[in-house]
């Protein structure tokens, strides 16, 4: 394997989650600020990686591993670092719904991969809106710099939730056929 560009914010992105992780944990009133701000370099990077993989002919089957999986860590970590924050059942039922789906979807792809019918589901653009609603979500909430922001955070972790069940059925919608009648064909 290669390293390229887009691999290494991959890998570099993997590499910020413990930074991240200490980070939130500091005891000093600066640190959910720099917290936030080593998420939001880190969720940078998912884009940056992706956008440069495809600009600079880059793709990689080390990549198509790497990237999902430094986003699902990331975003799986800093679920649970809210949801020990917050210690609120409002926080950690949208938490759970989330790693689920993730687990959900990842399980259902590799499933739909080994039947060859991997593109019938493929990220759709509910999945992306999740995303992103889902990243400013976590980062307000990492952030939590005043109870308006964690509010608005709040807020956007439920329209992240319901864009979360939105795509899981999706998906899951797309490969009822295979899921139901597999074992008849």
């Amino acid at each position: 394997m290669r390293l390229n560009i887009p691999n290494i914010l991959s890998l570099l992105r993997l590499f910020l989650i413990p930074v991240f992780v200490v980070v939130f944990y500091l005891p000093y009133s600066w640190a959910p600020f720099a917290a936030a701000m080593v998420f939001w370099v880190a969720g940078f990077t998912d884009w940056l990686d992706g956008m440069l993989a495809r600009k600079l002919g880059q793709t990689s089957r080390f990549g198509a591993f790497i990237d999902p999986v430094a986003d699902k860590v990331l975003v799986a970590t800093a679920l649970i670092l809210i949801t020990e924050h917050f210690h609120s059942i409002w926080v950690t039922i949208p938490a759970v719904t989330m790693i689920a789906r993730e687990i959900i979807i990842s399980a259902l792809r590799e499933w739909m991969a080994e039947i060859g019918k991997r593109a019938s589901v493929a990220v759709s653009w509910v999945g992306k809106v999740k995303t992103v609603t889902q990243m400013f979500a976590l980062w307000v909430l990492i952030w939590r710099y005043d109870d308006w922001m964690v509010w608005v955070g709040y807020v956007a972790l439920y329209v992240a939730t319901i864009l979360t069940y939105w795509s899981m059925m999706q998906y899951l919608s797309a490969a009822k056929h295979d899921l139901l009648n597999a074992d008849n064909e």
